[in-house]
């Protein structure tokens, strides 16, 4: 068919792509999808890093910090782990908070979100229990409620809300977890810790991140 030929067209439909790691309103974006701002590495435990003084913290920080930019790299949108390294924290501290979260990992992958710096939010493929439920829980229900995962290596949705001691989790909109008190593992005899950081843990296996969104709650009010 030559340049000067006539064509016709008809039923013409164009379909918006989703853009990712734009926060919605009245959320932040934790990752931007180019760099990582917003994040630190992993230093020890939560009573690790408070018995440290300033100076040794600042120190530690400041190795975690340099062995994190080796091991999670952002590429194309999209947050990856390459299995090397520690988990990924929050430069910021939360208290209550709705967060978004979509992950995805690859035949036998285990990860988790620490909420307050304590573990965790299951991430994992586990087809007869599912990811989602609050997998260290001693005393509290620790499985989720159903298995909403989906296939390995397609992204799955988080939607985490967490006010006092109670976490809710849908994953991929289907309720997993519904107002269930999340345990201290670092201090089984105390509650947990009322303002921490968030952290994408790992097992040393490659692990995938975007879209990873989050909204302060300062009313106590649990969203719809």
């Amino acid at each position: 068919m030559g340049h000067g030929d006539r064509l016709e067209f008809r039923n013409l439909r164009i379909q918006e792509l989703p853009r990712h790691n734009v926060a919605p309103e009245g959320f932040v974006a934790l990752f931007n999808g180019n760099d990582l701002t917003n994040w630190k590495g992993l230093v020890a435990s939560p009573p690790e890093r408070a018995a440290m003084s300033p100076d040794q913290l600042a120190e530690a920080q400041a190795t975690a910090d340099e062995r994190m930019r080796t091991h999670w790299v952002p590429t194309r949108g999209v947050l990856l782990f390459d299995g090397g390294g520690d988990s990924l924290c929050t430069i910021k501290d939360y208290a209550d908070f709705e967060m978004y979260v979509d992950w995805k990992i690859l035949p036998a992958g285990d990860s988790g979100i620490y909420l307050r710096g304590s573990p965790q939010v299951q991430i994992w493929e586990m087809p007869e229990i599912g990811s989602g439920g609050l997998y260290n829980n001693q005393e509290n229900p620790s499985q989720p409620l159903s298995v909403a995962d989906n296939p390995v290596g397609e992204w799955n949705t988080f939607r985490i809300i967490m006010i006092g001691e109670r976490v809710t989790v849908y994953l991929n909109d289907q309720l997993v977890v519904d107002k269930t008190i999340m345990e201290n593992y670092w201090e089984r005899d105390k509650p947990i810790y009322p303002i921490e950081q968030i952290e994408l843990q790992n097992h040393g296996n490659i692990l995938y991140f975007r879209n990873v969104y989050i909204r302060e709650i300062t009313d106590g009010v649990w969203p719809d």
